[in-house]
């Protein structure tokens, strides 16, 4: 092969290259670029990553929130009486039972009357008694006065002397006396008469008011002593209202007002609420346990009947109520003091690291805060920083070896 042919072939050997460099440059060009691409997406997620690194954090959220001061209660009924004997004795007979809807003037129980009865009869004795000496008294008391009379008229013809006319007169005045005095002893044999059939009145007890009968403290049989006390034979309630006795902390009893609405649970429905308004706040406390606690009333609507007397109940003051709003938990707030009552300082984790936000917040619970400015929903704010990872090396980079021994 001379040197022409050699030339000839090197250049087409050269020309053949290019032709295949200028073919593939598009596809290495292309290849290139998305290599850069994803190196850079790779390293912006991991700076992302080691920004985020070493925070917990917390998502600002749509929903709602309410303010809330909680108690613990038991139910009463409204209007309840307990229905007691007035008299002393065996009770003889109980016409209802727990759970019985009574009427007003219902016969409930009696007691034996015997002895009342006895005692009537005495007292009407007595007062017939009475009744039968004032008309002997009566009678003396005529013929006094018809002597008197007499001897007056006699003593102007000298046909009796003056000591005649004054005996007839003294004794006129006695039978007046025995007459008033008899007539008095009438009118208090008369109240002991009506005191006493009152009482026989009482061995028969009837119901003061319409309800249901909710407890029973006496049983048939039973010896009471009215005496020293007033035994309680039945409770009567009314249950269509009852009465929610909250006991409030001293702490937030000076936020709570009359018709604040307020709702409750009890234990065997606690996701039913009812709902009420607070009706009285009793400014008496009661001590337990060195704990000053105030009574606070609830009245609610019983008309279903499911709700029964000393039920253990949850009670809950509505203090304020926030809906679909902006809500930001209260670990991740600090008080900004210098900027207004409602201003605090938020961390807001960026894709550049934590950036330091001015927050105004509204209504607040014990967890969260209505955000009202300074936080958008879906934003990431700092609520603690997470402890470094504990190892066994020291300071110095070198392992501890623990104490010696």
């Amino acid at each position: 092969m001379n040197d022409s042919d050699r030339k000839r072939g090197i250049k087409g050997t050269l020309g053949r290259g290019a032709r295949v460099l200028r073919k593939r440059l598009p596809l290495t060009l292309v290849a290139l670029t998305a290599l850069i691409v994803a190196a850079s997406v790779g390293a912006r997620q991991y700076l992302s990553k080691d920004a985020h690194a070493g925070f917990r954090t917390a998502t600002v959220e749509i929903g709602n929130l309410e303010k809330m001061v909680t108690a613990v209660g038991s139910l009463k009924p409204k209007e309840y009486v307990d229905v007691g004997t007035q008299v002393s004795g065996r009770v003889e007979k109980i016409h209802v039972k727990i759970g019985d809807r009574v009427s007003k003037g219902d016969l409930i129980a009696e007691i034996d009357p015997t002895v009342y009865q006895s005692t009537v009869r005495k007292d009407r004795a007595n007062l017939d008694n009475l009744k039968a000496q004032l008309g002997q008294q009566s009678a003396e008391l005529a013929l006094a006065q018809q002597q008197l009379d007499r001897n007056a008229r006699m003593l102007r013809s000298n046909a009796v002397s003056q000591d005649t006319v004054d005996q007839a007169e003294a004794a006129a005045k006695v039978g007046q006396a025995k007459v008033t005095a008899t007539q008095a002893q009438i009118k208090a044999a008369e109240a002991t008469l009506s005191g006493d059939v009152a009482n026989l009145g009482y061995t028969k007890i009837y119901a003061p008011m319409a309800g249901t009968v909710v407890s029973q403290t006496t049983l048939e049989g039973q010896t009471v002593n009215a005496s020293q006390s007033a035994p309680v034979i039945v409770q009567v309630a009314q249950l269509d209202v009852m009465t929610v006795w909250a006991q409030v902390a001293e702490a937030d009893v000076i936020r709570i007002k009359e018709d604040m609405p307020a709702y409750f649970t009890t234990l065997g429905m606690p996701d039913k609420r009812w709902r009420g308004k607070v009706s009285q706040l009793q400014t008496t406390p009661t001590i337990k346990n060195d704990v000053v606690l105030y009574n606070v009333l609830i009245d609610v609507d019983n008309s279903e009947g499911a709700l029964l007397p000393t039920m253990t109940v949850q009670v809950f003051f509505s203090l304020g109520e926030a809906k679909n709003v902006p809500l930001v938990p209260l670990s991740a707030l600090q008080p900004d003091r210098q900027a207004g009552a409602d201003m605090y300082r938020a961390q807001v984790l960026t894709e550049d690291g934590p950036v330091t936000r001015s927050v105004k917040i509204g209504l607040t619970n014990r967890t969260s805060a209505q955000v009202v400015s300074g936080l958008q929903p879906g934003e990431q704010v700092i609520v603690a920083e997470q402890a470094a990872p504990k190892t066994n090396a020291s300071r110095n980079g070198r392992p501890n070896m623990g104490p010696r021994l």
